[in-house]
């Protein structure tokens, strides 16, 4: 089993990679009303919401370009991860008890991957997960249940043609044409 903070931060290390090749921050993704740079701000703002719930100061939020605000949010993260004692604090999440380091890896983790995915497309760049980041979305997929297509996450189902690759299947899943 991979330790949940090293889990968190190869997505965000895969993110980081989409982001610095990013050149148009005013496309739009997949996302509906959401252009690339809007990405980023959600992935930055909600690992944010979260980290303060659990009394984690990240300070201001950081200003610039896409890939500041990004590199600068990673960078209080990490340092918040070298606090054990924050990071192993357990509490009640939606998906029942839990770790802040936990919540980091598999509920971030999945916001990470899917939202890489929709950054690269912004910009014409295939992204392609690996066996282990598509076990990982499949296994989230399948305990988020009916509440991942609340309003706001992801769009219901899209039919994929027989035969589709897997990651085809698991965007289907999500609600997003490849």
């Amino acid at each position: 089993m991979v330790d949940p903070t090293e889990q968190y931060l190869e997505n965000a290390a895969r993110f980081s990679t989409v982001v610095r090749a990013t050149e148009d921050w005013d496309a739009q993704s997949p996302c509906d009303d959401w252009k690339a740079r809007e990405v980023v701000d959600h992935v930055v703002d909600t690992q944010r919401d979260f980290l303060a719930t659990r009394e984690a100061d990240l300070g201001e939020r950081p200003e610039g370009s896409p890939v500041e605000v990004w590199q600068r949010h990673l960078e209080g993260v990490q340092r918040l991860l070298e606090d054990r004692s924050l990071v192993t604090s357990r509490y009640d999440g939606y998906f029942g008890p839990t770790t802040v380091e936990e919540t980091l890896a598999t509920f971030y983790g999945f916001d990470l991957m899917v939202h890489r995915w929709d950054l690269g497309l912004s910009n014409g760049r295939e992204i392609t997960f690996e066996d282990a980041e598509m076990d990982a979305l499949e296994r989230d997929i399948g305990r988020f249940g009916p509440s991942l297509y609340s309003e706001g996450i992801c769009k219901p189902p899209i039919e994929v043609p027989e035969g589709s690759s897997r990651q085809t299947r698991i965007l289907g899943r999500l609600g997003r044409a490849t």
